[in-house]
């Protein structure tokens, strides 16, 4: 399938119990250039180091096991 979407550019959907849940899709061509101006624009926050580093102090790995 991922050869499929990789080299076809086919897209999937995947279903679950009759009800669409996803999408599987080429990704897009960005290069991260727009993302990395609009984040050049906004203004520095001097706390976010903080807040990523408390947030991820907080964070639990989870462990789920996949359903059949």
């Amino acid at each position: 399938m991922l050869d499929a979407v990789e080299n076809g550019g086919e897209s999937f959907v995947v279903v679950r119990r009759g009800r669409a849940i996803a999408r599987i899709e080429p990704a897009g061509d960005g290069s991260g250039r727009a993302v990395k101006q609009l984040l050049r624009r906004a203004p520095h926050d001097p706390d976010w180091v903080a807040e990523v580093q408390r947030v991820r102090d907080a964070a639990q790995p989870e462990d789920r096991r996949w359903r059949d």
